[in-house]
């Protein structure tokens, strides 16, 4: 018998795979329980609603992944790059970004923008930190470069049907120009 942690993340991973791949319109308990294979009771016992769970399964997204505080300027760079698209690629996916584009699951909407609220804020510290210590351009809005890595994220899927290999660094190439000081 898995032990209650293992179950919930069994759900929580289940509860991506759906968001990801079929957008929040698929993720119910019942979903969920058909793709885990556990009880519906198991999953209530553990969620209240279909909220509970994206909450459980988006929430590692609050804390991206660290940045050495002595980082040179290009690897700030490169960090941003990679922790602004971490939301889409490890976080709600294609399907969860086309439900956000055609607002067409308002509830997850707002419950994720209230997630990304705190992610973003770790994100724009960095931006802020490059641009205090003359390694990014004082007049530099981070609010946009996320943006603009956001949608050159989305745009690269749309045009190519995955993510090339090499993309990453092509964007950096692309961009650093116009951050660096």
């Amino acid at each position: 018998m898995p032990t209650p942690r293992l179950a919930e993340q069994t759900i929580t991973d289940a509860t991506l795979e759906l968001l990801r791949s079929h957008g929040p319109g698929a993720v119910t308990i019942e979903a969920v329980a058909s793709r885990t294979g556990a009880a519906r009771t198991t999953i209530y016992r553990r969620f209240k609603n279909r909220r509970e769970m994206l909450v459980a399964a988006l929430s590692p997204l609050s804390t991206p992944r660290p940045l050495d505080a002595d980082a040179p300027a290009e690897t700030r760079m490169r960090w941003v790059i990679a922790r602004s698209i971490d939301a889409v690629r490890d976080g709600i996916g294609f399907g969860g970004m086309a439900a956000l584009v055609t607002d067409a699951d308002r509830e997850f909407n707002e419950l994720f923008r209230e997630i990304l609220v705190d992610y973003r804020s770790l994100i724009l510290s960095v931006i802020d930190d490059g641009r205090a210590d003359g390694s990014f351009r004082a007049d530099l809005d981070g609010d946009t470069l996320i943006d603009a890595i956001v949608g050159a994220y989305f745009s690269e899927q749309a045009r190519c049907g995955e993510i090339g290999p090499d993309w990453q660094e092509r964007l950096f190439g692309l961009f650093w120009p116009g951050v660096a000081a």
